[in-house]
């Protein structure tokens, strides 16, 4: 049968501009980009890709995600992203993007290379965090000036696959950042399971920053104490509580009960460096898992995570299950599909009763 080959057609414009909007004036007093031929106007909500052009009028100033053409003002995109107006400034928000490291961050980490004197681990950064053996508590509490015998037993601290929790305590100037675990709930991570989700860096749900990062919850069911540690990188760690509690300082910050100089002995064990896991409860290992799957839920809505919205979600998981389903006992323990975004949904009907 012969056929026939048409030419394309043209798809529509996606941007209509309107002619008889004449204001010249954006609603924070700002003024607009002129509706040029050449692109159409982009509002706070529009989608850019890169080597875009953003703008080419000159009163407006380059931000994070775009760049300059080199011979005509113009202002293009470097990454894929929602573009940002404030003020006279235009930057992009990525879509998806590695965490950019700040000072006071709370991150959890894996050791992938042992040196001699320092780790270095991976942050989901671009570039590995440092980690100085002058930055972590020695076993026992020891406070002295670290030695060359240190140095030969520094694989017996951290090594290559080990998993942490740390404060960023500087920032390199090549975007490197120097990490220390100088704080009793600061150290390697052990009895749970590890999570790896969007953080800071691109759009979206995710971990954000919050005032307290690190809390214990009273799970249901038997489960005892279970830690929550949510790194502001987008890792995740939730464990069986061992050890002292931890209490609120000031900042909000939490800090170890009876943490100091005097007592740093008698709270540092010989064990915080251990490598083999405790002993886990089946009930406990249930807990650790719904909270885990709260998380997931929560991501996968674009939600974001932080203390609040986690705890919320789980008393809705808890509510969930008390309510019955006919799938089994099996399916009432899975937070996914439809389940989960019940629960989604009910934490955040939850959070926004709380606040108003």
């Amino acid at each position: 049968m012969p056929f026939t080959i048409t030419a394309p057609v043209p798809l529509p414009p996606i941007y209509q501009n309107d002619p008889s909007d004449s204001s010249s004036l954006d609603s924070d007093g700002d003024t607009d980009m002129p509706p040029p031929s050449k692109r159409p106007r982009l509002s706070t909500k529009s989608i850019v890709t890169p080597g875009e052009t953003v703008t080419d009028d000159p009163q407006w100033m380059r931000g994070h995600g775009t760049y300059t053409h080199p011979t005509t003002p113009q202002i293009l995109s470097s990454v894929a992203g929602t573009l940002l107006k404030t003020n006279k400034l235009l930057s992009i928000r990525p879509l998806r993007a590695r965490y950019t490291p700040e000072i006071g961050d709370l991150v959890v980490g894996r050791v992938v290379e042992v040196q001699t004197k320092r780790w270095k681990v991976d942050l989901s950064a671009p570039l590995l965090a440092h980690l100085p053996l002058s930055a972590i508590n020695l076993p026992g509490g020891i406070l002295r000036k670290r030695t060359s015998t240190d140095e030969l037993a520094i694989r017996t601290f951290f090594g290559e696959g080990d998993l942490l929790v740390a404060e960023v305590q500087s920032v390199f100037q090549d975007g490197a950042a120097s990490l220390h675990t100088r704080s009793l709930k600061y150290g390697k991570l052990r009895n749970g399971v590890f999570l790896s989700v969007s953080g800071t860096g691109g759009g979206g749900g995710g971990v954000v920053r919050s005032r307290r990062q690190v809390w214990t919850v009273l799970t249901a069911n038997g489960g005892g104490e279970v830690d929550v540690v949510l790194g502001v990188n987008g890792y995740i760690w939730i464990c069986k509580h061992v050890g002292g509690e931890l209490v609120e300082g000031k900042g909000g910050r939490d800090v170890g009960v009876g943490m100091g100089v005097n007592n740093l002995e008698e709270k540092v064990g010989e064990g915080m460096y251990e490598n083999r896991n405790e002993s886990i409860g089946e009930e406990t290992r249930r807990e650790i898992a719904r909270l885990s799957g709260c998380v997931r839920a929560l991501v996968e809505a674009g939600c974001r995570v932080d203390e609040e919205m986690v705890m919320r979600a789980y008393e809705a998981s808890l509510e969930d299950e008390g309510e019955g389903d006919e799938e089994g006992g099996e399916a009432r323990e899975y937070l996914g599909g439809e389940r989960g975004r019940r629960v989604v949904m009910e934490a955040s009907r939850a959070v926004h009763a709380a606040r108003t």
